[in-house]
């Protein structure tokens, strides 16, 4: 049912449907990215903040200067409207901000992201560039480990319910589906209530303990054990109702005739489920998966707040308060591309897995 045509005749079709799609989405990326860069500067505003914090910063530290403070008025101003033009000149406000959104908008999709206005690495550079290389793989670590153990999890168990249909196991899980629908963190402030607070199992947050363990294998320990209310959190939020979804595809495809056939042959059981059942509900049991990472994506900032998490969402969270526009920008390409890099995976496997899909 599910056979492919040959690569000769379909592999080209895919090629040129995944450049479209990848072009596409491109385009999108761009356009969002570039309405980012308008909505983090207010329009231009936020560089009229930047020109005071300029102004302000030299004239703190030419007052410190003796040999400032002993030049004549005229001097000093003149010598004051050099640094404050020099300052501007380093942060690029001495252009328009039309031409400057633009020539930011170009570095910004190459990830050349330039230098910070307040925050820094944890090795003390500006370096936007140098901030995100430390905060992404963090991020990529905890929703990476959660939506894979999400995922066996919600396919176990989906056919342990779709063998179980009708008993008190589907029951059960039909009247817990609705907990899925609070987001990551509102469970995070369960769990960081009830085992951090009150039983103490738990560090209340962060990636592992301050000082870290020098070693690596404790190192890894200790990051795994910070990391077990996250997950947990990430899990809780998505598995209810994912389960049940899953389990309602598998029970339509177990009455399909090619089953039912199947079924009369005598085949085992699992190996039933795993090609009659299993591979013809891949295509939507794929994209209710890639919909659950794209709104993990989405709701990072929050979460990542709520345990403290040295990731990408956190320090978008930081940007916002320092109004550091670069990291803010930085920031959002990078889930950009993870969005569109999501959505763009999607298409190819949908495209790849269910036969039915045109992709002329």
């Amino acid at each position: 049912m599910f056979s492919k045509a040959p690569f000769a005749f379909y592999g080209p079709r895919l090629f040129r449907f995944v450049l479209v799609r990848g072009f596409s989405l491109l385009l999108a990326v761009v356009g969002g990215v570039y309405l980012t860069i308008l909505v983090a500067n207010m329009g231009g505003y936020v560089d009229q903040i930047r020109r005071a914090e300029v102004r302000e910063q030299v004239a703190e530290r030419l007052e410190q200067d003796p040999s400032f403070a002993a030049l004549p008025p005229e001097l000093r101003r003149r010598r004051f409207e050099e640094a404050v033009t020099l300052e501007e000149r380093r942060y690029g406000l001495h252009r328009p901000f039309l031409v400057r959104s633009l020539v930011h908008l170009f570095h910004v999709l190459r990830l050349d992201l330039g230098h910070a206005y307040v925050l820094t690495s944890d090795s003390g550079s500006r370096r936007v560039a140098a901030i995100l290389q430390e905060r992404l793989p963090p991020t990529l670590l905890l929703f990476g480990a959660a939506h894979l153990l999400l995922f066996v999890l919600s396919l176990v168990l989906a056919l342990f319910l779709t063998r179980h249909y009708g008993t008190f196991w589907d029951r059960l899980w039909t009247f817990l589906a609705p907990l899925s629908a609070p987001p990551g963190w509102f469970y995070g402030l369960l769990l960081i209530a009830l085992f951090a607070a009150w039983l103490h199992w738990f560090p209340f947050g962060g990636m592992v303990q301050v000082p870290p363990p020098s070693a690596w294998p404790r190192y890894a320990l200790d990051v795994a054990y910070h990391a077990v209310l996250p997950v947990t959190a990430l899990v809780l939020s998505n598995l209810f109702a994912g389960v049940y979804h899953w389990r309602t595809y598998f029970l339509l495809f177990s009455q399909e005739d090619f089953v039912e056939m199947a079924r009369a042959k005598g085949l085992p059981p699992a190996m039933l489920e795993r090609r009659y059942l299993v591979r013809p509900a891949l295509p939507p049991l794929v994209t209710h998966f890639a919909l659950v990472m794209l709104r993990a994506w989405m709701g990072a900032p929050v979460f990542e707040t709520v345990f403290n998490w040295p990731g990408l969402g956190r320090v978008y969270v930081e940007a916002l308060g320092a109004l550091d526009v670069p990291v803010m920008v930085g920031v959002t390409v990078i889930f950009a591309y993870l969005l569109a890099g999501t959505v763009f995976l999607l298409d190819v496997l949908y495209a790849w897995l269910d036969p039915r899909v045109q992709v002329e």
